[in-house]
C-alpha cells in the first residue's frame, strides 16, 4: 500500500510509543522511514527499533531547536530527495505542573508546553514543505483532553487544543499543494508520556469500562489509523481530528 513512499517520524521514545506502533505499520506496508531521536539517552532505546524497520536514516533532532530541524531536513533530503509523509508525535510539559489545578501553571511551563507540543508541528511543516511531494500527508497526535477537562492534564489540554486548531489552519495553507493534514486523537495508552500524568491507571481503567466498545485502543489499531491517513485511501480527508478511542469521546454519561 505504501511501496515507494518515504517519510519521517518524530517522537519515538520506546516500543510502547504510539509513534512506534505507527512506524511498524507503515514499514509493514512498504514505506521507507527516517526516524528522529531527541538525545543520546533515547538513542539507546530508539536505535534497536529503527533497525527493526530497516531505517538507515536515524537523526538526532530536538524539535525546539531550529538548527536541529534544518540539519534534519538536509540529511533527509540527501537520503530521500523528497518525502511523502510526516508523523509528529511530540509533546512535553513539566510533570510537576500536571498535578493539581490548571490555574497554577507557570508562564515558563505554559510557553514551553505550547512550543514543544503545538508549535513544533507548525515549524516542522514549514521546514519540510519544500521537500514534501504533492499528495503528501502530515499526521499529528492529540488527546480527548483538548476538548474536555481531564484530571491532571492541565496545560497539555490547552496545548492539544491549539494543536488541533493548527491542523485546520495547516490543512488550508498546504491544500493547494494537495498536502493533507490530520490528527489522530488516541485513547489513553500506557506510554512514557502517559505515565507522566498522575492517576493514569485510573484514567485507563475508566475509559476501558466506559467507552462504547468497553475496552481501550491498542498500538496496532492506532497504526492502522495512521496507515489510512497516510495512504491514498484518505485522499479526500484533511483538517480532521480522527478519534481512535473505542468510542469514549461520544459517551456523555456512562450507564449506571
Amino acid at each position: 500500500m505504501l511501496k515507494g513512499k518515504k517519510g519521517i517520524i518524530f517522537g519515538i521514545a520506546n516500543d510502547h510509543s504510539i509513534a512506534w506502533g505507527i512506524a511498524e505499520k507503515l514499514h509493514q506496508h512498504g514505506a521507507d522511514l527516517a526516524i528522529t531521536y531527541q538525545n543520546n539517552t533515547l538513542l539507546k532505546r530508539v536505535k534497536p527499533l529503527a533497525d527493526k524497520v530497516n531505517c538507515n536514516c536515524l537523526v538526532e533532532c530536538d524539535v525546539s531547536k531550529e538548527e536541529d530541524l534544518n540539519k534534519t531536513l538536509k540529511i533527509v533530503k540527501d537520503k530521500f530527495e523528497n518525502i511523502d509523509f510526516i508523523i509528529h508525535a511530540v509533546a512535553y510539559s513539566d510533570k510537576n505542573e500536571l498535578n493539581g489545578r490548571y490555574i497554577e501553571t507557570s508562564k515558563d511551563n505554559f510557553i514551553n508546553s505550547l512550543s514543544i507540543s503545538c508549535y513544533s508541528f507548525t515549524k516542522i511543516a514549514k521546514v519540510f514543505q519544500p521537500i514534501l511531494n504533492q499528495n503528501g500527508s502530515l499526521v499529528t497526535l492529540s488527546f480527548y483532553g483538548a476538548n474536555k477537562v481531564m484530571p491532571n492534564y492541565n496545560v497539555m489540554g490547552v496545548a492539544k487544543a491549539a494543536l488541533e486548531t493548527s491542523v485546520k489552519y495547516l490543512s488550508v495553507d498546504l491544500g493547494d499543494q494537495n498536502i493533507r493534514v490530520n490528527a489522530i486523537s488516541a485513547g489513553p495508552m500506557r506510554t512514557l508520556a502517559g505515565a507522566a500524568i498522575a492517576n493514569a491507571r485510573e484514567v485507563f481503567k475508566y475509559t476501558n469500562d466506559n467507552s462504547s466498545l468497553k475496552r481501550n485502543v491498542n498500538l496496532e489499531e492506532l497504526g492502522n489509523s495512521a496507515l489510512y491517513l497516510i495512504s491514498d485511501m484518505s485522499s479526500a480527508v484533511t483538517g480532521e481530528i480522527h478519534y481512535v478511542d473505542c468510542g469514549f469521546n461520544i459517551v456523555g454519561m456512562p450507564k449506571a
